[in-house]
């Protein structure tokens, strides 16, 4: 839930630091608004307070990588507004970019871009420990104020993986197989390598069922606009026949990729738990 609250500011002094992914939310300013606090992984900029500070449990956040190229990350988001205290010497953006980029670097990070665009600084950095990758973007002017966009990106480990025995089963008694051995980068198409096994053992159960055709039907959660994930999921429903075909051998006929987006939940999308059921991919009898 997003709070604001503006204060008398006072000067007060606290050094960027990095901490550890444990540790707790470093100490922060008198003036920060009502429940905010720093995030783990960084305090702030001497003299400044945050103004503004949104949390969610899941969100998906753009991420420039270079001109004109993005990167859609989804996980835990946090968001930051820092304002300057009064009377305290205000840094340039870039002063500020750099801050945070050598914290990051410190603990391993690296850059990904950096740029500037009408007199304010922009950078990404990205930090990966203890399976999970933290994406921060830092826009900062000169003009008393900066903000800090944070996703943490846990890495899904997949313990179990269908086998064909249980997809055809699950085919014959309800017409179709829920996947969730199929493995993308959040807002693309391309299959990631972890997916072979299940690509495997769809491939065996057709294999092995010579006369069972199918739709391959992409779904997605509803996080993002609605002509998107349509789009999205039907790129990822033809990339699950490709690998099917150019892979394993499988007849391109007996396989038709459809994209149903977010049309078709299977729970709530109000959770990060419910949004990650709702994306997978359904093998229906045509």
């Amino acid at each position: 839930m997003k709070e604001k609250c503006m204060r008398k500011h006072l000067l007060a002094i606290s050094l960027l630091f990095v901490a550890t992914f444990n540790q707790v939310f470093a100490t922060g300013d008198p003036n920060d608004c009502e429940g905010c606090k720093d995030p783990a992984l960084f305090n702030r900029m001497p003299g400044f307070y945050i103004y503004n500070y949104e949390e969610l449990d899941f969100n998906r956040f753009d991420f420039p990588l270079g001109f004109d190229k993005m990167q859609t990350i989804e996980g835990h988001h946090y968001y930051f507004d820092y304002y300057a205290n009064d009377g305290i010497k205000l840094p340039s953006g870039l002063q500020i970019v750099a801050n945070y980029t050598n914290a990051a670097k410190v603990i391993g990070g690296e850059k990904i871009y950096e740029y500037e665009d009408g007199g304010n600084h922009y950078v990404t950095l990205k930090i990966v420990k203890n399976n999970t990758e933290i994406w921060v973007m830092v826009d900062a002017g000169s003009g008393g104020m900066y903000k800090v966009n944070m996703v943490e990106k846990q890495s899904m480990e997949q313990d179990v993986v269908a086998d064909a025995e249980s997809l055809v089963k699950g085919i014959r008694e309800t017409g179709k197989a829920s996947v969730y051995g199929i493995y993308f980068d959040s807002g693309q198409s391309e299959i990631k390598k972890e997916s072979e096994k299940t690509i495997f053992e769809i491939a065996r159960m057709l294999k092995a069922n010579p006369n069972l055709k199918l739709y391959v039907v992409g779904h997605t959660d509803n996080v993002g606009t609605f002509d998107f994930n349509v789009k999205l999921s039907q790129a990822r429903a033809t990339a699950v026949v490709n690998a099917l075909v150019n892979t394993s051998g499988i007849t391109a006929s007996r396989l038709v990729p459809f994209g149903a987006g977010p049309t078709s939940p299977v729970m709530s999308n109000t959770t990060a738990d419910g949004q990650a059921k709702n994306r997978r991919v359904e093998l229906v009898a045509q």
